[in-house]
């Protein structure tokens, strides 16, 4: 059911199995989502077991294929788990990623992990307690796409350069104008002492999941509403939509929470698609798009208590 909409895009509350089969065909230029982690204890938003972790995301993949784009990807930011009962780690992302390659045929483009320098001491058992293992700290982000050459722009998601090196840039009397051969047999080119704009991306991406002055809780806090627990950081979401798509691309999320991607995409002229199975955590993520957090909580009941759509500009 569809909910609200803003300029760029459209949110709803429904089942994403059904939802994802309205979606047509090739309409999809990403999908970037965080499904619920298998997860030894049961949280509030709702996720499975490591038992059947595996063939219960692989449903929702199966429908989403054929809603991609060729040059479409997919990205699934997946956190880790332990086994129970014992300091051992759970290998289920990684019996994810296996299936999805070898019996949907997707392709891993690159591994990309969300180091996040905020996340607390976990698992509390083996890290607090026990002391015998170091905390997790990193999310897995598989990037998948149907073909071997999906769009991908590096250009996009330059980093800035470090202090060394932009000073390296004002003297160009001083850099090197010859090629450097280093022990490990590469070969530093010397036209690399140019400015390219900025640093190429590595694929593991420091983002500290902090943010707590952003209109979400803001709007939260003053309608009185629980703000989603597992929220993904924009930065996270804004390199990958800057990175794998174009202004007026379609980006869906199918596990949408508090709307994250909705946000970011609104942001960045993208069309979005939000699908989010509780009615509380769709309500609640139309706070992003309101005007206005003074008329959180009227918007909020109005979501709540409408069977259709909800025309949130009012707000």
């Amino acid at each position: 059911m569809l909910c609200y909409t803003t300029k760029n895009g459209d949110a709803f509350c429904g089942d994403s199995t059904k939802l994802i089969q309205e979606l047509e065909d090739n309409s999809i230029d990403l999908c970037i989502t965080s499904p619920p982690f298998a997860l030894l204890h049961p949280k509030e938003y709702g996720n499975e077991t490591q038992y059947n972790y595996v063939s219960w995301l692989c449903d929702f993949v199966k429908l989403l294929l054929p809603k991609l784009k060729e040059r479409g990807s997919l990205v699934l930011d997946i956190g880790s788990a332990y086994n129970p009962k014992e300091p051992t780690y759970s290998i289920y992302q990684f019996r994810l990623l296996v299936k999805l390659v070898d019996d949907f045929g997707l392709k891993l483009c690159q591994p990309f992990y969300w180091y996040n320098p905020s996340k607390l001491p976990t698992p509390t058992t083996y890290v607090n307690r026990m002391k015998i293992r170091a905390k997790d700290s990193i999310d897995t982000v598989w990037w998948l796409s149907k073909s071997a050459r999906p769009h991908a722009d590096c250009t996009q998601v330059l980093k800035p350069y470090s202090k060394k090196f932009k000073k390296q840039l004002k003297h160009p009397e001083k850099r090197r104008k010859e090629d450097i051969h280093v022990p490990s047999g590469h070969i530093i080119h010397a036209d690399t002492w140019k400015n390219n704009g900025g640093s190429l991306p590595s694929n593991l991406l420091r983002i500290a999941n902090t943010n707590s002055r952003g209109q979400y809780i803001l709007a939260c806090k003053r309608a009185k509403v629980n703000p989603h627990p597992c929220r993904m950081p924009e930065e996270l979401v804004s390199f990958f939509v800057k990175y794998l798509t174009y202004e007026g691309d379609t980006v869906l999320d199918i596990f949408a929470g508090s709307n994250t991607v909705g946000e970011v995409c609104e942001g960045m002229n993208r069309r979005w698609k939000a699908f989010e199975l509780s009615r509380e955590y769709v309500a609640a993520s139309a706070f992003r798009f309101i005007s206005d957090i003074d008329n959180a909580r009227a918007c909020y009941e109005e979501i709540m208590a409408s069977e259709g759509f909800v025309d949130i500009s009012v707000y």
